[in-house]
């Protein structure tokens, strides 16, 4: 099948999407879509679907039904290659994922030399640059482990960057750090956005969303219960299930 965008396509697009997990069922009709160069930042209580979301917009989950679409390619087609189209999108988990018998100039080296196939010294360049892009230059020979919790996410987006995505995925990229540590993958983030980057951000962290956010989607129980700009849904929801949750962050 084709793998040309369409043109005026949005970068992502999901219909009537629903996920189960046996007799679970996550996703209950989600109806999203993502401009290109649109920062959506997605909240809601843990259990609400949130991170299942994401992990289908790129298909490391199969939806139970619905579509899903990336520059109106639909990816859900079983005859889309879909390894394509993931060279199209970077995505940061809440682990880092680095494999720790590497260095860093190998953990971003290595899927671009088996995925895009590109030269050693070409992939040593782009790691180089991307390395330099999340300001960790100086790391390119340092392993997993000599890294602090911060610095290894941040690898883990240069790691992202380096096939050139045209759009991101966050799940939670903060989660796993100490709270010191926060501030330097967010930094880095909100350089991307300033840089016209296409993001789908899951976050609990709602000083990042109400600052760098185009669109805040609340989800809860599986299903889109509210979305806007941050100054609405984070500061004046509409909805009773919002302003609960978001009671609940504010007064921890």
């Amino acid at each position: 099948m084709t793998l040309s965008p369409r043109p005026g396509a949005p970068a992502i697009e999901v219909r009537d999407l629903h996920k189960s997990f046996g007799s679970l069922e996550v996703l209950r009709g989600i109806d999203l879509q993502v401009t290109h160069g649109e920062v959506v930042c997605v909240i809601g209580p843990s259990g609400s679907g949130k991170s299942t979301l994401l992990r289908c917009v790129n298909l490391l989950e199969q939806p139970t039904s619905g579509k899903v679409f990336v520059d109106g390619i639909e990816i859900t087609d079983p005859d889309c290659d879909i390894d394509a189209i993931r060279t199209r999108i970077g995505m940061v988990f809440q682990q880092f994922n680095l494999f720790p018998h590497l260095d860093v100039a190998g953990n971003l080296t290595i899927a671009q030399r088996r995925v895009l196939k590109r030269s050693k010294e070409e992939s040593l360049r782009v790691a180089e640059a991307v390395l330099a892009k999340v300001g960790l230059s100086e790391k390119l020979r340092a392993y997993p482990e000599q890294l602090s919790g911060g610095q290894q996410q941040r690898v883990a987006i240069a790691r992202a960057l380096a096939s050139n995505p045209e759009m991101m995925l966050f799940d939670e990229p903060t989660s796993a750090l100490d709270p010191e540590l926060v501030g330097e993958v967010l930094d880095v983030m909100k350089a991307l956005t300033d840089e016209g980057m296409t993001m789908l951000v899951v976050t609990h962290e709602m000083g990042f969303a109400r600052r760098v956010a185009d669109r805040v989607v609340f989800m809860d129980e599986g299903v889109i219960v509210e979305q806007g700009p941050p100054e609405q849904v984070i500061g004046d929801p509409q909805e009773p299930r919002t302003r609960r949750f978001l009671e609940q962050v504010f007064d921890r």
